[in-house]
C-alpha cells in the first residue's frame, strides 16, 4: 500500500521491533519492519522520511552477527539507531564497541547533556530502560557528540555533529517501552523536531487508500471473503463493501469448530445489518472427519487450511468472475507466519490466514489489512461504522475450536468445550470485564483427574481457562481476573457441564507462552 511518510524500521532480531513499528504510529507517521541487510538503493525507494535501527540479541564484532549496508547511513534522512542498531551504526562510523566492564538491565538514571533535538522536552535527569553488556568507545574518531549519559554508560544518547554526512542519533536504551517514562517523546522528537514528519498516518486516510488499492487490484472482478463473525474478517469484508459494492460475496463456512450460536450470529448481523451478499457453506462433517487421530496442533492447522481452501474453491464454482479470495491477515499473522519483511521470523503461526495457503489455489489473495495491527482494525472499524459489539469482540483463531481441544478433535469434546466457554463469556461479560480483557477462552486438556461428586469418586476432564491482556497481541499479560468471579465460574463448570470436574487458570505471559494453547 502507498504511503505519503513511512519510517522503516531495520529489525535485527530484537524483541520490541515490532513494538518500535507501533509506537511511531501511534505517533501519526505509518511504520514497518524491513530486514536488516536491505540494500541502500531498495531502502530509497521506499522514499522514507526517517529510517530506524532496531536492537538485537547479538554482540557486533560476533561472528554471524547481522550487518546493514553502510549506505543506509547516507541517505539523506535521519537514521535513530536504538541498542544493537546504535552500536552497529556507530561501529560503521568509526566508533569502538567492547564488552563493557558494566552491564545494564532494566531501569537506568539518564542525565541529559545536551538537550533540545531528540531531548527536546524531556526532564534533564530522567529514567530509562536498559537491556544491554557492549559499550562504545573512542567517539572523537567517529565524528560523534555525547547526548546523554547513565552511572555506567557514559555513551547512553549520541549523535553525528551538525552538518555532517549522516544524520544520525543513537541511543542505547529502549525508548519504545513504557518502562521508558518519556520514550514516546523521544519517538515524537524524533519524527517531528528531527525528520520534519507531517504526520498523516490516520484510520480515515487508510480507509480511503485501502479502497483505492482495492478497486485497482480487482478491477470488475467478482471477490470472495472467508466470514467469520470475528473482528478481521469482518471489517475486512465492510472494508470490501465500501470499495467494490455488489462485487462482493461472503462466504461463511461452518466448519463445526465454531462456538455456540456463531452460526446464527453471523447470518443475521451480515445479511441483515450489512446487506451483504451472504453464502453460508455447511462443512462440519468434512473438517471432522479430516480432524479424524490427529493430534499434532500444525498438522490440525494444515488440514484444516486445505480443506477450507477446498471448500472455497467448490463454493465460488456458480459465481461468476471469482477470481479474488479475501482474507484478514494482520501484521502480527504476517510477522509470526515467518513472512514478515524482516525475513528472519520464526514460524509461530501456520493456518489458512498466511501459512497454508497452497501454489495451486485457484484466487489471487487481497489482503487490504496485512500492515495493521489489531488494535489499528479494531479503529478502521470504528471509522467504517462497525457495531461495537463486533468492534470490540474478542479475536477466534482460524482453526477454532481445534486448537482449544489438546489432543484428538470429537464431537462430544468439542459440544463439551462449547458449553464451558459460554459459562466463562457469560460471567466474564456479566462482571463487566469483556472490555477490560483482550481474549477469554477455555481450553480442552488431553488429561483427567479424579474427583469427588456426592459420595461417589469421579475421573473426568479438566478445563483450563485463558483471559489475556494486551494491545496488539504480540506480547501479552495473564488477566487478574478477580477470585470471586474465577470461582463463580469454576462451580457454574462443574456444576453444569457434565463431564468436567477440575477447573485451573493459566497464569502465563506471551512470551515465552503463545495466547493459544495449540
Amino acid at each position: 500500500m502507498r504511503h505519503d511518510e513511512i519510517v522503516p524500521v531495520l529489525d535485527f532480531g530484537g524483541q520490541t521491533a515490532q513494538l518500535i513499528c507501533r509506537r511511531i504510529r501511534e505517533a501519526g507517521v505509518f511504520s514497518t519492519l524491513v530486514r536488516p541487510d536491505i540494500p541502500r538503493a531498495e531502502l530509497a525507494a521506499m522514499n522514507p522520511t526517517g529510517v530506524v535501527l532496531s536492537g538485537g540479541p547479538s554482540s557486533v564484532y560476533d561472528q554471524g552477527a547481522p550487518t546493514m549496508d553502510p549506505g543506509v547511513l547516507e541517505l539523506g534522512v535521519p537514521v535513530l539507531g536504538i541498542c544493537y542498531g546504535m552500536q552497529l551504526a556507530c561501529q560503521a562510523l568509526g566508533a569502538t564497541v567492547t564488552q563493557g566492564e558494566h552491564r545494564e538491565f532494566g531501569r537506568a538514571a539518564l542525565h541529559i547533556e545536551n538537550a533540545g533535538g531528540l531531548f527536546t522536552g524531556v526532564p534533564q535527569n530522567t529514567s530509562v530502560w536498559m537491556s544491554h553488556g557492549d559499550q562504545l568507545t573512542d567517539l572523537k574518531s567517529a565524528g560523534l557528540d555525547v547526548l546523554a549519559a547513565t552511572p555506567s554508560c557514559p555513551y547512553a544518547a549520541v549523535s553525528t555533529r551538525p552538518g555532517a554526512a549522516s544524520a544520525f542519533i543513537g541511543v542505547q536504551f529502549h525508548p519504545e517501552v513504557t518502562h521508558t517514562p518519556h520514550g514516546i517523546d523521544l519517538i515524537r522528537n524524533f519524527l517531528y523536531e528531527i525528520c520534519g514528519a507531517e504526520g498523516n498516518w490516520r484510520m480515515s486516510d487508510f480507509a480511503d487508500r485501502a479502497c483505492e488499492d482495492i478497486r485497482r487490484q480487482v478491477g470488475d472482478k467478482r471477490v470472495i471473503c472467508g466470514l467469520s463473525g470475528g473482528v478481521d474478517s469482518s471489517v475486512t469484508a465492510v472494508l470490501l463493501h465500501k470499495a467494490i459494492g455488489d462485487q462482493l460475496t461472503c462466504v461463511f463456512v461452518d466448519n463445526g469448530l465454531l462456538r455456540k450460536s456463531e452460526r446464527g450470529l453471523v447470518e443475521t448481523t451480515f445479511r441483515d445489518h450489512f446487506q451483504i451478499d451472504l453464502r453460508v457453506v455447511d462443512a462440519t462433517d468434512l473438517f471432522l472427519s479430516e480432524l479424524t487421530g490427529v493430534e499434532d496442533p500444525q498438522e490440525k492447522r494444515k488440514r484444516i487450511g486445505a480443506s477450507f481452501i477446498d471448500v472455497f474453491k467448490q463454493s465460488s464454482a456458480d459465481l461468476p468472475d471469482a477470481h479474488f479470495l479475501a482474507q484478514g491477515t494482520l501484521y502480527p499473522d504476517v510477522i509470526e507466519s515467518g513472512h514478515g519483511h524482516a525475513g528472519n521470523a520464526a514460524n509461530i503461526k501456520l493456518h489458512h490466514n498466511v501459512g497454508g495457503l497452497p501454489k495451486e489455489l485457484g484466487f489471487e489473495l487481497v489482503e487490504p489489512m496485512r500492515e495493521l495491527f489489531k488494535d489499528e482494525v479494531r479503529k478502521l472499524g470504528e471509522v467504517l461504522g462497525v457495531p461495537d459489539q463486533i468492534v470490540w469482540r474478542h479475536p477466534f483463531p482460524g482453526p477454532g475450536l481445534a486448537v482449544r481441544v489438546l489432543g484428538e478433535v470429537t464431537r462430544d469434546k468439542l459440544d463439551l468445550l462449547r458449553d464451558c466457554d459460554e459459562i466463562l463469556l457469560e460471567e466474564i461479560v456479566a462482571s463487566e470485564l469483556y472490555r477490560r480483557t483482550s481474549q477469554v477462552f477455555a481450553v480442552l486438556l488431553p488429561v483427567r483427574s479424579v474427583g469427588v461428586m456426592g459420595d461417589g469418586r469421579t475421573y473426568e476432564s479438566v478445563v483450563a481457562l485463558r483471559a489475556v491482556e494486551t494491545q496488539d497481541f504480540m506480547t501479552a499479560d495473564w488477566a487478574r481476573i478477580p477470585y470471586d468471579v474465577l470461582a463463580r465460574i469454576s462451580n457454574r463448570i462443574i456444576n453444569e457441564v457434565r463431564g468436567v470436574n477440575r477447573v485451573v487458570y493459566d497464569i502465563s505471559s506471551k512470551p515465552p507462552a503463545t495466547i493459544e494453547w495449540e
